[in-house]
């Protein structure tokens, strides 16, 4: 590990803001912000930056940013703690053990903001908005509460549209290049490092708004080989 890196890892020890793999949280974070506010996650949030700008926009809302590496936590970590947002925090964990650490409906909107789109098929388990997980976000969301994806992944977009279609989600929001058509406004017009990087590359950027079904998320027949195991590969 680089020195940098662990200069890093050595700080975010000392963050109250982040949390590492803590024990009892699963439905204590009102106790933790203080507040009973509504908590949106951003997942696989690298540096955070939806997170803090989020949580300056709107100080009625708690913000978690939730990603393994805590060298990229490090950065978001920081610029909250300076400019006193008291309504952001991060969680270092893996995203497949959110039921660890969220009770039912504790998580009222998720983010999810230029994932990996892991584009070879035999690591599709891998995605963020892949049935395995949508599974997972029905344990942790109230009925009808939103799940949004921001990528530049036509691959990651048309696979999620795919998956909404199959399980019975529902659509609030599906935008196509959402800066040649004016659209990136409000919470929609934050943008990463990666973002930046994919806007220069002249990348089209895709949004996708959704809910879950009512009903149990099911892992289509396609899917169920090697079911265990969503291994955490670099932005999980």
């Amino acid at each position: 590990m680089g020195h940098k890196k662990l200069i890093r890892f050595r700080a975010i020890e000392t963050f109250p803001n982040v949390l590492q793999y803590p024990e009892d949280m699963k439905g204590n974070w009102a106790a933790f912000f203080k507040n009973d506010n509504p908590i949106t996650l951003e997942l696989a949030c690298g540096k955070g930056e939806y997170s803090v700008g989020l949580g300056r926009e709107h100080k009625d809302r708690n913000y978690i940013g939730v990603d393994i590496k805590g060298n990229r936590i490090y950065g978001g970590a920081k610029i909250a703690l300076e400019e006193k947002l008291e309504n952001v925090a991060f969680l270092r964990t893996q995203i497949d053990h959110l039921a660890k650490y969220f009770a039912a409906g504790e998580v009222s909107e998720i983010w999810i903001i230029f994932p990996d789109p892991f584009l070879r098929s035999s690591r599709a388990k891998n995605r963020l908005t892949h049935p395995r997980f949508l599974r997972l976000y029905q344990q942790i969301l109230p009925k009808g509460a939103n799940i949004n994806l921001k990528t530049d992944s036509k691959e990651l977009y048309d696979f999620t549209l795919e998956m909404i279609a199959e399980q019975g989600c529902i659509i609030h929001q599906n935008l196509v290049d959402i800066y040649g058509k004016g659209l990136a406004t409000g919470p929609l017009a934050i943008q990463t490092f990666y973002e930046r990087m994919h806007l220069a590359e002249g990348r089209t950027i895709y949004f996708l708004s959704f809910s879950l079904p009512e009903h149990d998320i099911t892992l289509p027949e396609r899917f169920q080989k090697n079911e265990t195991a969503i291994d955490g590969g670099d932005r999980l």
